[in-house]
């Protein structure tokens, strides 16, 4: 309910901010710092070399980060980062994946917490409703050679969105429990007259921007599990919220921007379908558990879930976490039951659509609708257009060039680590916590999650491995970059074109038909390229 009393006033809000020609006073200094005119749009590969300059340094600023940890001030004492995990963690943090092959709390001081994670949970969330915003410009626009400016809407996603969010969200999770401190270990002594050395930090400000930018990486080890980030139930319904507010309301923006509000509904309706459906599959198979007689026992699968959540606050907030590309986690995925985890694989490999990241979700689930129109064109013989725009041999081609990325990554990372016998061997005696499906289900999230740039993990495989740390690098800049430039081509691509009246041959795309399409598509497209590997792992356990 929530959710719906801030879609209209927050999509509205979006579409205000990315298309009015005035720049606040301190938007206007930092671009005469970086040399920039706010009224000078961008074609689209000048667009995509701003997110690719942007991206680089980011990676190397909070690599040598962590690389100088030791100095730093509020280092915690903590030795510098080794070299192949802080590229991991950079890239990680760059490309809102926030994979963590570390245990927080353990590893990073507050400086680099401050200077370098917090402030990428920022602009990195920035960066994909930058280029979101892109692609709605280009079916806007009419004719146009440019799709707007990456600095100006990276600027204006930060300063007047992200941020003031952050501030409100980080102020009301202190009031529900969530420490904010600078100490780095609480010392208490406990009823039983023990002793207990308890981790502090500045966790609500990280947590905040951690769940509204869809980012996820925990201050803490066990992320939303962890008491400190996620004391109570309705604090969890807080983060939930915060994960889905941006995502829900882009549609919204989406349908003003290009004047037509059915269309946004449209695709929110897609959205919502997607899921509710994967939240009620994946609570009954945690509910139930199959025959298992000590889950019927304990009225479900309670292994790795807390107490203060149960299952079904579990599953909301996970089902979130992975729908979305947060990747944050309230429980442990490796202990739910075979098919609940499949659910959270199937999130991710649906494209995170359901509904997706800030800015992620909506791209990826415009590109879905490219291609269900194109497909439904074939079906009745007319020429596919979607909102006044051709869909011709381009469009398809950069719109099956996106959505086989990300099934291409995980795949040939997840068939070299068991096709190589070093690296196989490797898994099999350091990684891989558990043998046979599970062990296998175990790589194969990690890739997905990788690639998908969604960042949470199965919790049964060490990552900070030599090879992981390298291959799952790689798949989280390739998974992440590679579909900015075909979303941004795209965008070039509709602009250039003039808008084709509709006509009575012209196929509704804000009916229910639609919808059902579109949802089909995703289905289609997205789920069935990953069976073979499901039918290896939770499914063969699941049926095992």
């Amino acid at each position: 309910m929530v959710l719906g009393l801030t879609y209209r006033p927050l999509g509205d809000y979006l579409a205000h901010t990315f298309t009015t020609t005035r720049d606040l006073k301190i938007e206007r200094g930092f671009y005469r710092v970086i040399g920039v005119r706010s009224d000078a749009s961008q074609s689209w590969p000048a667009y995509l070399r701003g997110v690719l300059a942007f991206s680089v340094v980011g990676v190397f600023l909070i690599y040598v980060l962590q690389r100088v940890q030791h100095w730093l001030p509020y280092s915690l004492g903590l030795p510098n980062v080794p070299s192949g995990l802080a590229f991991n963690t950079a890239i990680s943090f760059v490309t809102n994946t926030n994979w963590q092959s570390y245990s927080p709390e353990l590893t990073l001081g507050y400086t680099v917490q401050f200077a370098g994670l917090a402030v990428q949970n920022f602009v990195s969330a920035a960066v994909g409703l930058a280029v979101a915003i892109a692609l709605v410009r280009g079916f806007a626009l009419r004719r146009s050679g440019t799709i707007g400016n990456f600095w100006v809407d990276l600027t204006r996603a930060v300063t007047r969105v992200l941020l003031p969010i952050a501030i409100v969200a980080s102020v009301v999770l202190i009031a529900g429990g969530v420490i904010q401190n600078v100490n780095p270990v609480e010392t208490i002594h406990t009823i039983a007259g023990g002793v207990q050395h308890l981790p502090g930090g500045p966790t609500a400000s990280q947590e905040a921007i951690k769940e509204l930018g869809t980012n996820g990486g925990g201050f803490f080890n066990m992320n939303s599990a962890h008491p400190f980030e996620n004391p109570t139930a309705w604090t969890n319904l807080f983060e939930t919220f915060l994960m889905l507010l941006i995502p829900f309301a882009l549609p919204r923006t989406f349908g003003r921007m290009v004047g037509d509000n059915r269309q946004g509904y449209a695709v929110l309706a897609a959205m919502g379908v997607l899921f509710a459906a994967s939240l009620l599959i994946g609570t009954l198979f945690e509910l139930h558990g199959g025959a298992d007689r000590a889950i019927a026992a304990a009225g479900g699968a309670m292994e790795g879930k807390e107490q203060r959540l149960g299952i079904i606050g579990s599953l909301l907030f996970d089902t979130t976490g992975t729908s979305t590309s947060t990747g944050a986690v309230a429980s442990m995925h490796d202990s739910m039951t075979s098919f609940g985890g499949m659910m959270m694989l199937v999130n991710m490999m649906l494209g995170e659509v359901s509904p997706g990241g800030v800015g992620t979700g909506l791209y990826g689930m415009l590109v879905m609708a490219i291609v269900a129109v194109f497909l439904a064109g074939l079906m009745i013989g007319r020429t596919p257009e979607y909102l006044g725009k051709k869909i011709g041999a381009r469009e398809i081609k950069l719109a099956s060039l996106y959505f086989l990325t990300t099934p291409t990554i995980v795949l040939i990372g997840l068939g070299l680590s068991f096709a190589i016998p070093p690296l196989a061997h490797d898994l099999e005696h350091t990684s891989m916590w558990n043998p046979g499906q599970h062990g296998y289900s175990e790589v194969l999230y990690a890739f997905t999650s990788a690639a998908n740039n969604n960042g949470s993990a199965f919790a049964g495989i060490t990552a900070n491995t030599p090879w992981l740390n390298a291959s799952l690098g790689a798949a989280m800049f390739l998974g992440r970059l590679l579909p900015i430039a075909f979303v941004l081509a795209l965008a070039g691509s509709l602009a250039a074109q003039d808008k084709i009246p509709a006509t009575t041959a012209t196929l509704p795309t804000h009916r229910a038909q639609f919808v059902g399409l579109l949802v089909g598509t995703v289905l289609l497209v997205s789920a069935l390229t990953y069976f073979p590997v499901l039918a290896l792992g939770p499914i063969a356990e699941g049926l095992h």
